[in-house]
């Protein structure tokens, strides 16, 4: 088997004041990291991989609120966060879910990166949702949008498996800062049976 999904350590929240990125340097990263996964998304079309076996409904307006990363495949987009990730989505009226998301550097610092999803197409479980980073003028363009499928979530909405087709981005989530190591566990082995290398 593979890399086990790195397992966050409880970390003590510090007091230190967010900051945002430079606003070039910020949405070259996330551009790059987006266009990055996407191609690989192509790759593992071409290579027939299997689709996820996704959540078949999930009741968008319960799953928006804070989710705590619990453990993740290492990406190029998280590269420098170093702890205490979390995704805060809000449910717009539009349907669309706004995104900001959190971490903390080696440095102490916290940054964080604005997005937007929506689900991913009629016909299609709401659970598949493209995920859009990019500038918003860029939205046009298929490239800037990644994919995200809820591919396990409890039935009280405290944890969630996050995942893309290619088996290559992966995201343990949790309402709390900590997870039992049963309920990981068993995620894990979900990942591990929907063919993640884990």
């Amino acid at each position: 088997s593979g890399s086990t999904p790195r397992r966050a350590e409880p970390i003590e929240p510090t007091l230190t004041p967010i900051k945002r990125l430079e606003w070039m340097n910020k949405r070259i990263v996330l551009i790059a990291g987006c266009l990055a996964m996407l191609s690989s998304i192509g790759l593992a079309h071409a290579q027939g991989k299997r689709l996820l076996r996704v959540v078949p409904e999930v009741d968008l307006a319960r799953y928006a609120g804070q989710w705590y990363e619990i453990a993740r495949f290492p990406n190029r987009f998280q590269k420098r966060c170093a702890g205490e990730v979390t995704a805060q989505y809000t449910l717009q009226p539009s349907g669309k879910i706004s995104v900001l998301n959190r971490c903390r550097l080696e440095s102490g610092e916290q940054i964080e990166a604005e997005g937007v999803a929506r689900v991913a197409g009629k016909g299609q479980p709401n659970s598949i949702l493209k995920v859009r980073f990019a500038p918003a003028f860029l939205s046009f363009i298929p490239l800037v949008w990644g994919d995200y499928q809820i591919i396990a979530l409890s039935p009280d909405y405290t944890h969630a498996l996050v995942g893309d087709p290619t088996r290559e981005y992966l995201w343990i989530l949790s309402r709390s800062r900590q997870m039992d190591d049963a309920t990981y566990n068993r995620l894990v082995d979900e990942a591990r049976n929907q063919g993640f290398d884990v």
